[in-house]
Protein backbone atom coordinates (compact mmCIF):
# COMPACT_ATOMS: atom_id res chain seq x y z
CA UNK A 1 0.00 0.00 0.00
CA UNK A 2 1.41 3.40 -1.02
CA UNK A 3 1.46 6.10 1.63
CA UNK A 4 1.02 9.78 0.72
CA UNK A 5 4.20 11.86 0.84
CA UNK A 6 4.23 14.00 3.99
CA UNK A 7 5.82 17.43 4.20
CA UNK A 8 5.93 19.38 7.43
CA UNK A 9 3.66 22.45 6.87
CA UNK A 10 6.10 24.69 8.72
CA UNK A 11 9.00 23.52 6.56
CA UNK A 12 6.93 23.99 3.41
CA UNK A 13 6.11 27.57 4.42
CA UNK A 14 9.78 28.31 5.11
CA UNK A 15 10.83 26.82 1.76
CA UNK A 16 8.26 28.88 -0.15
CA UNK A 17 9.31 32.06 1.65
CA UNK A 18 12.98 31.42 0.91
CA UNK A 19 12.19 30.74 -2.74
CA UNK A 20 10.26 34.01 -3.05
CA UNK A 21 12.95 36.04 -1.26
CA UNK A 22 15.67 34.75 -3.59
CA UNK A 23 13.63 35.69 -6.65
CA UNK A 24 12.94 39.18 -5.32
CA UNK A 25 16.57 39.74 -4.30
CA UNK A 26 17.68 39.16 -7.89
CA UNK A 27 15.55 42.09 -9.04
CA UNK A 28 16.89 45.61 -9.36
CA UNK A 29 15.89 47.84 -6.47
CA UNK A 30 13.28 50.59 -6.44
CA UNK A 31 13.29 53.64 -4.17
CA UNK A 32 10.08 55.50 -3.35
CA UNK A 33 10.14 58.68 -1.30
CA UNK A 34 8.13 61.76 -0.51
CA UNK A 35 9.42 65.11 -1.73
CA UNK A 36 8.11 68.66 -1.48
CA UNK A 37 5.83 68.30 -4.51
CA UNK A 38 4.52 64.78 -3.99
CA UNK A 39 5.99 61.27 -4.27
CA UNK A 40 8.99 60.17 -6.33
CA UNK A 41 9.62 56.61 -7.58
CA UNK A 42 13.09 55.71 -8.93
CA UNK A 43 14.03 52.32 -10.38
CA UNK A 44 17.18 50.96 -11.95
CA UNK A 45 15.71 49.64 -15.17
CA UNK A 46 17.75 49.44 -18.39
CA UNK A 47 14.92 47.50 -20.10
CA UNK A 48 11.71 48.67 -21.74
CA UNK A 49 9.57 46.60 -19.38
CA UNK A 50 8.14 49.18 -16.99
CA UNK A 51 8.35 48.59 -13.24
CA UNK A 52 6.46 51.78 -12.33
CA UNK A 53 2.87 52.51 -13.26
CA UNK A 54 -0.32 54.44 -12.65
CA UNK A 55 -3.24 52.78 -10.91
CA UNK A 56 -5.68 55.67 -10.48
CA UNK A 57 -5.87 59.45 -10.16
CA UNK A 58 -3.62 59.78 -7.09
CA UNK A 59 -2.25 56.24 -6.83
CA UNK A 60 0.96 54.80 -8.26
CA UNK A 61 2.47 51.31 -8.31
CA UNK A 62 6.01 49.93 -8.19
CA UNK A 63 6.99 46.26 -8.44
CA UNK A 64 10.13 44.11 -8.34
CA UNK A 65 10.68 40.42 -8.93
CA UNK A 66 9.10 38.43 -11.73
CA UNK A 67 7.75 40.90 -14.28
CA UNK A 68 4.80 38.82 -15.48
CA UNK A 69 3.59 38.44 -11.90
CA UNK A 70 3.84 42.04 -10.69
CA UNK A 71 2.44 43.33 -14.02
CA UNK A 72 -0.54 41.03 -13.48
CA UNK A 73 -0.99 42.56 -10.03
CA UNK A 74 -0.79 46.07 -11.53
CA UNK A 75 -3.60 45.25 -13.98
CA UNK A 76 -5.67 43.70 -11.20
CA UNK A 77 -5.25 46.92 -9.22
CA UNK A 78 -6.41 49.06 -12.14
CA UNK A 79 -9.54 46.93 -12.56
CA UNK A 80 -10.25 47.07 -8.82
CA UNK A 81 -9.82 50.86 -8.74
CA UNK A 82 -12.05 51.39 -11.78
CA UNK A 83 -14.85 49.36 -10.20
CA UNK A 84 -14.51 51.15 -6.84
CA UNK A 85 -14.54 54.54 -8.55
CA UNK A 86 -17.67 53.61 -10.50
CA UNK A 87 -19.49 52.17 -7.47
CA UNK A 88 -18.74 55.11 -5.19
CA UNK A 89 -16.72 58.12 -6.37
CA UNK A 90 -13.22 58.75 -7.66
CA UNK A 91 -12.25 60.38 -4.36
CA UNK A 92 -13.13 57.17 -2.49
CA UNK A 93 -10.45 55.09 -4.24
CA UNK A 94 -7.71 54.90 -1.62
CA UNK A 95 -4.27 53.30 -1.48
CA UNK A 96 -4.96 51.68 1.89
CA UNK A 97 -7.88 49.68 0.51
CA UNK A 98 -5.89 48.77 -2.60
CA UNK A 99 -2.95 47.58 -0.48
CA UNK A 100 -5.37 45.42 1.50
CA UNK A 101 -6.72 43.98 -1.76
CA UNK A 102 -3.18 43.10 -2.84
CA UNK A 103 -2.45 41.66 0.61
CA UNK A 104 -5.39 39.29 0.35
CA UNK A 105 -4.49 38.20 -3.20
CA UNK A 106 -0.82 37.57 -2.37
CA UNK A 107 -1.61 35.91 0.95
CA UNK A 108 -4.05 33.48 -0.66
CA UNK A 109 -1.59 32.67 -3.44
CA UNK A 110 1.20 32.07 -0.93
CA UNK A 111 -0.98 29.76 1.18
CA UNK A 112 -2.54 27.57 -1.49
CA UNK A 113 0.05 27.52 -4.28
CA UNK A 114 3.20 25.40 -4.38
CA UNK A 115 5.03 28.30 -6.02
CA UNK A 116 4.36 31.73 -4.47
CA UNK A 117 4.56 35.02 -6.35
CA UNK A 118 8.17 36.23 -6.55
CA UNK A 119 7.20 39.86 -6.12
CA UNK A 120 7.26 42.78 -3.76
CA UNK A 121 5.24 45.91 -4.48
CA UNK A 122 4.69 49.47 -3.30
CA UNK A 123 1.36 51.26 -3.45
CA UNK A 124 1.79 55.04 -3.22
CA UNK A 125 -0.89 57.70 -2.84
CA UNK A 126 -0.23 61.43 -3.07
CA UNK A 127 -2.22 63.66 -0.76
CA UNK A 128 -4.71 66.29 -1.86
CA UNK A 129 -5.20 69.40 0.26
CA UNK A 130 -8.67 69.81 -1.22
CA UNK A 131 -9.95 66.49 0.15
CA UNK A 132 -10.69 66.36 3.87
CA UNK A 133 -8.89 63.43 5.48
CA UNK A 134 -6.76 62.85 2.36
CA UNK A 135 -4.16 65.59 2.81
CA UNK A 136 -1.22 63.30 3.69
CA UNK A 137 0.78 61.08 1.36
CA UNK A 138 0.66 57.32 1.92
CA UNK A 139 3.17 54.55 1.17
CA UNK A 140 2.41 50.85 1.58
CA UNK A 141 4.87 48.04 1.00
CA UNK A 142 3.25 44.66 0.32
CA UNK A 143 5.32 41.47 0.52
CA UNK A 144 5.12 38.18 -1.37
CA UNK A 145 3.17 36.59 1.51
CA UNK A 146 0.66 39.42 1.81
CA UNK A 147 2.26 41.30 4.71
CA UNK A 148 1.67 45.07 4.64
CA UNK A 149 4.00 47.70 6.02
CA UNK A 150 2.89 51.31 6.33
CA UNK A 151 5.99 53.34 5.42
CA UNK A 152 6.78 56.87 6.49
CA UNK A 153 8.70 59.16 4.13
CA UNK A 154 10.47 56.53 2.04
CA UNK A 155 10.83 52.82 1.32
CA UNK A 156 12.83 50.44 -0.86
CA UNK A 157 12.01 47.08 -2.42
CA UNK A 158 14.14 44.49 -4.22
CA UNK A 159 17.87 43.80 -3.99
CA UNK A 160 19.73 44.64 -0.77
CA UNK A 161 16.84 46.33 1.04
CA UNK A 162 18.38 46.63 4.52
CA UNK A 163 21.50 48.54 3.41
CA UNK A 164 19.47 50.84 1.15
CA UNK A 165 16.98 51.57 3.92
CA UNK A 166 19.89 52.42 6.24
CA UNK A 167 21.31 54.85 3.67
CA UNK A 168 17.95 56.57 3.27
CA UNK A 169 17.48 56.73 7.04
CA UNK A 170 20.79 58.57 7.33
CA UNK A 171 20.28 60.99 4.43
CA UNK A 172 16.55 61.54 3.88
CA UNK A 173 14.84 64.64 5.18
CA UNK A 174 11.36 66.01 4.69
CA UNK A 175 10.72 68.71 2.11
CA UNK A 176 13.37 67.67 -0.43
CA UNK A 177 13.14 69.28 -3.86
CA UNK A 178 12.57 66.98 -6.82
CA UNK A 179 16.20 67.48 -7.87
CA UNK A 180 17.59 66.55 -4.44
CA UNK A 181 15.20 63.62 -4.03
CA UNK A 182 16.15 62.22 -7.45
CA UNK A 183 19.85 62.55 -6.63
CA UNK A 184 19.34 60.78 -3.32
CA UNK A 185 17.35 58.07 -5.07
CA UNK A 186 20.07 57.43 -7.63
CA UNK A 187 22.79 57.48 -4.98
CA UNK A 188 20.82 54.93 -2.96
CA UNK A 189 20.34 52.60 -5.94
CA UNK A 190 24.06 52.76 -6.72
CA UNK A 191 24.76 51.21 -3.31
CA UNK A 192 22.75 48.05 -4.05
CA UNK A 193 24.73 44.80 -4.18
CA UNK A 194 23.50 44.14 -7.72
CA UNK A 195 23.49 47.79 -8.80
CA UNK A 196 25.84 49.84 -10.96
CA UNK A 197 28.40 52.19 -9.48
CA UNK A 198 27.50 55.09 -11.79
CA UNK A 199 23.90 54.94 -12.98
CA UNK A 200 23.28 56.95 -16.12
CA UNK A 201 19.96 58.70 -16.71
CA UNK A 202 19.19 56.25 -19.51
CA UNK A 203 19.34 53.37 -17.01
CA UNK A 204 16.75 54.90 -14.69
CA UNK A 205 12.98 54.69 -14.78
CA UNK A 206 11.51 57.63 -12.88
CA UNK A 207 7.94 58.70 -12.18
CA UNK A 208 6.24 61.11 -9.81
CA UNK A 209 2.85 61.58 -8.26
CA UNK A 210 2.74 65.36 -8.58
CA UNK A 211 0.64 67.01 -5.87
CA UNK A 212 0.28 70.22 -7.92
CA UNK A 213 -1.35 68.58 -10.94
CA UNK A 214 -5.13 68.47 -11.36
CA UNK A 215 -6.91 65.21 -12.15
CA UNK A 216 -4.37 62.47 -12.80
CA UNK A 217 -1.24 63.11 -10.75
CA UNK A 218 1.02 60.41 -12.21
CA UNK A 219 3.76 61.61 -14.56
CA UNK A 220 6.76 59.84 -16.07
CA UNK A 221 10.06 61.73 -16.14
CA UNK A 222 11.82 61.61 -19.51
CA UNK A 223 15.56 60.75 -19.65
CA UNK A 224 16.35 64.32 -20.75
CA UNK A 225 14.68 65.76 -17.65
CA UNK A 226 16.36 63.14 -15.44
CA UNK A 227 19.73 64.08 -16.90
CA UNK A 228 19.04 67.76 -16.30
CA UNK A 229 18.21 67.20 -12.63
CA UNK A 230 21.27 65.02 -12.08
CA UNK A 231 23.84 67.26 -13.79
CA UNK A 232 22.91 70.86 -13.09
Amino acid sequence: MAFPFYVNPEQMTQDKAEFARKGIARGKSIVTMEYAGGILMVAENPLRLQKLGEIYDRIGFAGVGKFSEFDRLRKMGIQWADVEGYRFSRDDVRAKALANFYSQALGEEFTRSNKPFEVEIVVAEVGDDGLAGNERNALYRVGFDGTIQDQEGYCTIGGSVDSLQAHLAANYRQGLSLRDALRLGRDTLQRADNGQADLAASKLEVAVLDRTRAGRHFRRIAPEEIREHLTR
